[in-house]
């Protein structure tokens, strides 16, 4: 094959990738999008294969056939609710992968110049940092180790030292004043060390934002391997995964009011504020406990589910069902509770309910609900709610206040108008759904501990205007169902 075939061949197969992506935009045609960019994807790999003469290789025939099957293995087998450590791991591999090729292209130039050095360098230290940083991500997602931030005792002077330590290894590396086993090294150690670090930080509702970050350096990692290898398809089709990804790790930074630099370096949002704007405590709240378990505070007795004071209507779901039966106009608000519980059929049902007698139901979605990036559409999405049901933050709130009902399941930070009047807490100044706003509000959350962020939820306090089902999410939710149904 002539390189002007190859390169032909290659930009065809990167214009079937974009297309497909453009597909999966839309709801209609997200299927078809992803297949058309996933045999693009595979066609490419055989194309490269060709080019380079290798294509008889029973060797990598095997390997590809092993890859193939893990690949159906886990989409047969991985659930919906462990989604978010499946692409933590498949950002991962992509970064070991991207390391390795470094690594490879390193050993066998010989005497590599200055160009090869430099890309080698930063696609093995990019890739280690990408391999690292998701490891400890799925491991804290699959509840192996602690949900919460880890801090260091001088976190962010690791931080930088660690990145100066690397900026200022690879020029030297360039100029040879650095042996190439002991720079290979060194990258590797400092990129793992550092994605280590970053991650070890990183508590539960930072986690999307980690995650779209890590699939944009799997992106970047693979562009720089690319360049090593000088493969222009990888160098193109890393690219667009990196693009993306930093655009879309901009974008769920400005909906949590947090800057990219203050999550890698440790840096936390508190500051003064006085008592009667919020109170800040130090608590776990439900999204580092299994569903259904009892937290345990680290100061005191293990407790339950909370139970609402004297202010409180006596049967609280006799309340919410009469609530329920005259809206014509619902709003749910689903949340990382509704994730850990696994109650999206529960949900799916009271959806179905609802719109059998008459009312009108949305799912208002925020950017940095859950775990991952689209992490609510996803588990939505497989109970077959209607992707048009779900709006997006900026598209809903207005609607809040004439609807009669909002049901908030699982969701506490996204949901706190604290944010709005609480200076110098982590949420200040973040983007919230307005759910305050409604008629009526309705939530089924664990307790009355505040979210991830430490800052108590007013709407908490508001007994006339909100009915609270505290309690697993998929329990309540189902209480709530047949209650309902009783009353038909």
């Amino acid at each position: 094959m002539t390189d002007t075939v190859f390169y032909v061949a290659s930009a065809v197969l990167v214009l079937g990738i974009l297309a497909g992506i453009s597909l999966m935009s839309r709801v209609q045609t997200a299927v078809l999008g992803n297949r058309i960019s996933a045999v693009s994807a595979l066609l490419a790999i055989l194309l490269t294969m060709w080019h380079s003469g290798i294509i008889d290789l029973m060797g990598l025939w095997i390997c590809l056939l092993i890859g193939l099957l893990i690949g159906l293995l886990l989409a047969w087998r991985v659930k919906m609710i462990h989604m978010p450590q499946t692409v933590a791991l498949l950002n991962g591999f992509g970064g070991a992968s991207s390391a390795l090729i470094a690594i490879i292209a390193w050993q066998q130039s010989g005497q590599p110049n200055a160009f090869l050095t430099i890309t080698a360098a930063l696609a093995l230290a990019v890739g280690a940092v990408t391999f690292t940083g998701s490891m400890i991500a799925a491991a804290k997602l699959q509840q192996l180790m602690t949900q919460k931030p880890v801090v260091l005792p001088g976190h962010a002077v690791i931080t930088g030292v660690l990145l100066l330590l690397t900026a200022a290894a690879i020029p030297l590396s360039a100029m040879n004043l650095i042996r190439s086993s002991v720079s290979m090294i060194g990258f590797l150690l400092l990129g793992s060390l550092f994605g280590i670090v970053m991650a070890l930080r990183v508590g539960g509702a930072d986690m999307p934002i980690t995650i779209s970050l890590l699939n944009a350096l799997s992106g970047v990692a693979g562009s720089i391997a690319g360049m090593v290898i000088e493969n222009y398809l990888l160098v193109v089709a890393g690219s667009v995964v990196g693009a993306s990804g930093l655009l879309l790790t901009q974008m769920m930074c400005r909906a949590m009011n947090r800057s990219l630099k203050s999550i890698l370096l440790g840096q936390t949002a508190h500051g003064t504020r006085t008592e009667q704007q919020t109170q800040v405590v130090n608590r776990p709240s439900e999204a580092d406990q299994p569903s259904g378990h009892p937290i345990v505070d680290e100061t005191g007795p293990e407790e339950t589910p909370a139970e609402t004071d004297d202010a409180a209507s006596a049967d609280p779901y006799e309340e919410a069902v009469g609530h329920l039966q005259n809206a014509q106009d619902v709003i749910i608000v689903p949340g990382y509770g509704m994730a850990l519980a696994q109650a999206q059929e529960a949900v799916r049902q009271l959806t179905d309910i609802l719109e059998g007698q008459g009312a009108r139901v949305r799912f208002a979605i925020h950017p940095v609900a859950g775990r991952m990036p689209g992490h609510m559409n996803v588990l939505l999405c497989e109970v077959d709610i209607p992707y048009e049901q779900l709006y997006e933050m900026d598209t809903i709130n207005p609607e809040f206040a004439a609807c009669d009902v909002a049901l908030i399941i699982g969701a506490n930070d996204v949901v706190n108008p604290a944010a709005n009047t609480a200076e110098g807490t982590p949420i200040y100044g973040m983007p919230v759904l307005d759910v305050g706003q409604a008629k009526h509000l309705i939530i089924c959350n664990y307790d009355l501990k505040p979210g991830y962020a430490g800052v108590d939820n007013p709407l908490y306090q508001d007994h006339h205007h909100a009915t609270l089902l505290m309690g697993d999410a998929a329990q309540t939710v189902t209480t709530l169902i047949t209650a309902l149904q009783q009353t038909e």
